[in-house]
């Protein structure tokens, strides 16, 4: 057995909850004594009922098993269990334990140890979701493999509750799914093929066959999903590669890129794992506040008018850093005395559109609260069920998208770029194009923040280091040159080809007179007459444009957006959105009437029809957006003749009848005014009430599956003692049957409990006997004193 004074190989959180012991015996009895792993059990157990988990693994495995306490060392091949009514999580080694912070029926312990396990081991975690209900684990599991630790789910198949393998899998957690028995197994194929620690060695020179499978394997994960991974620095992508080789288990870049010729999902698994996702809230604390302390008070003091602060997060991952900036940048403007109104707009963006998707949910685990003090928390955040929400107010500061660094027009006029720990991904070429472009979008005296590891190198020419320790730096103004000026329109001209999209060839054969005299009248029709209309999708996309539509839609200022929730002129927006959704969820046409345009010149009123299609196939779930100017102005008497009296009486009674109008307009409006706040408040009130019935519900249904859960681990607990006393029963009857002395078992009160066969022959015995008086049995020995005697 491994010394318990050594450390583990690696440490292996196992998380469970109902019909979880019937899977943690299979894992564990698949264990080998000397795999050299130390393993932390975490199951949901009642809080006021004594565990027999401990005592009830130990009967499968060789490894000790014992309850958890506060300060053990994990030791190798030893099984460590939480305790009832306490939170587990891994620090420097050492198990720590803490009564739990979340009431009966929102505690998510499984989550509470993988994320401690996240930071504590980064990627030597192991975490491993077995069956249970609920979602528990999923989020621990999100963290482990966002720092490159190996994560596991048991296949729901084989679960007696497979609610918590599902939300895992379907949450994209998993690496491996596999029987629980199969598991271990996987975990030291895995830890045989990862060589640890590979990036503190020193790189070795690359083969021709293997740079040119690197290269396939790039060129494939380019083709598949756009991708372009060329310029990362070759250890990197090559530590992220043989992770994903491992978990196959292919030990050469050929065979590898033949499984993923074969397998093309692999390739998403791949994008994904190619993107370093490693990112948190405020992360290096020191940084962040230098820059809210001393450089955002001083920066923001310069604007001398109102303006949006433009702020920009490269590589945002999950958005933890987004919304990091989006706070102390609101912190700071609060803070600033009395001054122009000043607005904030962080632009967040990243190539993994899945990690958008999470960053646009703002949904982060309850281990935040470890991160973020209880103000921020308490202000930027609504604490929910098992995970906790960013409020409107932050989230509507912090606009996301899918971008790509190296091909996609950067964002500018900004006043801040975080571009932190992913420099250090690029090879030096790319790090000497992207430093200017940086400089080129900011602001004179605009921020550009680093990772800890990066420096702006041979570019420092362009920027003044405010803190070169804690890389906070600032756009230096410089007298460009002609090479420079060159090397900027080099890159932009880039950006500006890579996004072009091929030519759409025509349908119609070359050489073909396509135009008749019908076709011309039609088209002229349809440009004079027809009114100005756009094509859209489901999502708002426009696909295709008849007229001039430049009165209601106009471009967005940035990337190109062609949504038109992003084109619709101010008075639009709103209409044209609730028109459009109402079209397609019912599938009829809404008209709007009179709505109002806001153009350069004035207001303009406009009718907007939201048509949607159901037929061609083509065009299913997309919708048509027409235009109509109207001109609801009176029409103007004639202009008197020459020397004809002008019609003062006339104009005067028109004037009267139109101040009536408008009063009448007038009344009409503040009455409706009234009934809707009469209407408003009353729903409003519905609204709360309906809330706090809603709340009350979700807190019951939350403590009633919790305690199902427990109840459901007591009963398997019981259900195997049950089993264990049924065995030694049975064992207990063979031995008596087995024996050839009489022997008669009696109670307190002296009636039959047991007897063996050999007490039978000495006293009327049978099996309907049992649990009557002595007294009442007839025996063959001359001993009247019996009864008495006993």
């Amino acid at each position: 057995m491994a010394s318990t004074d050594a450390s583990p190989d690696s440490i292996v959180g196992l998380g469970a909850s109902a019909g979880g012991l019937q899977a943690l015996e299979e894992f564990l009895a698949s264990v080998p004594v000397d795999s050299g792993l130390a393993f932390i059990v975490v199951q949901h157990l009642d809080p006021h009922h004594k565990a027999l988990l401990p005592e009830l693994l130990q009967r499968v495995t060789r490894m000790p098993v014992q309850e958890a306490h506060h300060g053990m060392t994990v030791a190798p091949g030893h099984v460590y269990v939480i305790p009832p009514n306490t939170e587990l999580t891994l620090e420097h080694n050492q198990l720590r334990l803490a009564p739990p912070r979340e009431p009966r029926g929102r505690r998510l312990p499984v989550d509470v140890l993988f994320s401690s396990m996240a930071r504590a081991l980064e990627d030597n975690a192991i975490g491993v979701v077995l069956s249970g209900m609920g979602a528990d684990g999923t989020l621990g599991l999100q963290a482990i493999k966002a720092v490159g630790g190996l994560t596991l789910v048991q296949s729901p198949r084989s679960a007696q509750f497979d609610a918590m393998p599902r939300n895992a899998i379907n949450a994209g957690s998993a690496d491996l799914v596999a029987p629980p028995e199969e598991l271990p197994a996987r975990i030291l194929e895995w830890l045989g093929r990862v060589e640890r620690n590979d990036h503190r060695k020193e790189p070795q020179p690359l083969d021709d066959a293997h740079q040119q499978s690197l290269q396939q394997i790039l060129q494939l994960v380019r083709n598949h999903s756009g991708g372009d991974f060329s310029q990362y620095k070759p250890s990197s992508l090559n530590r992220r590669i043989e992770r994903r080789m491992a978990i196959h288990g292919l030990a050469t870049l050929a065979r590898y890129r033949d499984y993923l010729l074969d397998n093309p999902q692999e390739l998403s698994l791949l994008f994904r794992e190619l993107l370093i996702g490693v990112t948190g809230f405020f992360r290096d604390t020191a940084a962040w506040e230098k820059l809210a302390v001393e450089i955002l008070p001083s920066y923001l003091s310069g604007f001398s008018e109102a303006a949006t602060v433009r702020v920009w997060s490269v590589g945002c991952s999950t958005g933890e850093e987004a919304y990091s900036l989006a706070m102390v940048l609101t912190e700071a403007m609060e803070r600033l005395p009395k001054g122009p109104p000043l607005d904030l707009q962080v632009f967040a963006t990243d190539l993994s559109g899945d990690a958008i998707a999470r960053a646009r949910r703002g949904r982060y685990p309850l281990s935040l609260r470890d991160t973020l003090s209880p103000q921020r928390l308490e202000r930027f955040f609504q604490a929910h069920e098992g995970y906790y929400q960013v409020r409107p107010e932050l989230r509507s500061k912090v606009l996301f998208a899918q971008h790509d660094l190296l091909l996609d027009p950067p964002f500018t006029r900004l006043d801040l770029i975080a571009c932190r720990n992913l420099l250090i991904y690029f090879d030096a070429q790319l790090q000497r194009r992207l430093l200017p472009l940086f400089h080129y979008c900011l602001r004179p005296r605009g921020l550009l923040m680093l990772g800890n590891a990066e420096s702006t190198g041979r570019m420092g020419y362009l920027f003044r280091p405010l803190d070169a320790r804690l890389r906070l730096f600032q756009r230096l103004e410089r007298q460009e040159t002609l090479g420079d000026r060159s090397q900027r329109a080099h890159s932009l001209i880039h950006f500006a080809n890579s996004n072009k999209e091929p030519p759409v060839p025509s349908s119609q054969p070359p050489g073909t007179a396509t135009e008749n005299l019908q076709s011309a009248a039609e088209q002229i029709l349809l440009q004079v007459y027809a009114p100005p209309a756009v094509v859209v999708n489901r999502d708002g996309d426009i696909v295709y444009i008849s007229g001039r539509t430049g009165n209601y839609l106009e471009p967005a200022a940035g990337k190109a957006n062609w949504n038109i929730a992003a084109m619709a002129r101010d008075g639009l927006l709103a209409p044209i959105m609730q028109a459009l959704q109402q079209a397609l969820g019912e599938g009829q046409t809404v008209q709007l009437a009179g709505e109002s345009v806001q153009l350069p010149e004035g207001e303009l009123a406009v009718d907007v029809t939201v048509h949607p299609f159901n037929q061609p196939a083509a065009l299913q779930n997309m919708a048509m957006v027409l235009f109509r100017e109207r001109d609801d102005r009176p029409a103007l008497p004639p202009a008197p003749e020459r020397g004809q009296r002008e019609p003062q009486e006339e104009d005067a009674g028109l004037i009267r009848r139109y101040q009536q109008e408008i009063e009448s307009l007038r009344a009409q409006a503040r009455h409706s005014r009234e009934e809707l706040q009469s209407t408003n408040e009353a729903l409003q009130s519905s609204n709360e009430e309906l809330q706090s019935a809603n709340e009350e519900l979700t807190t019951s249904k939350e403590e009633m599956q919790s305690m199902n859960e427990e109840l459901q681990t007591i009963n398997n607990e019981l259900q195997t003692k049950l089993d264990d006393l049924a065995q030694a029963q049975s064992d207990m009857q063979n031995v008596l049957n087995s024996i050839e002395i009489a022997i008669l078992f009696l109670d307190q009160n002296l009636n039959v409990r047991r007897y063996t066969n050999r007490a039978a022959q000495i006293i009327n015995l049978r099996e309907r006997d049992l649990g009557r008086p002595l007294s009442d049995l007839t025996s063959h020995l001359q001993y009247p004193e019996l009864s008495a005697d006993v």
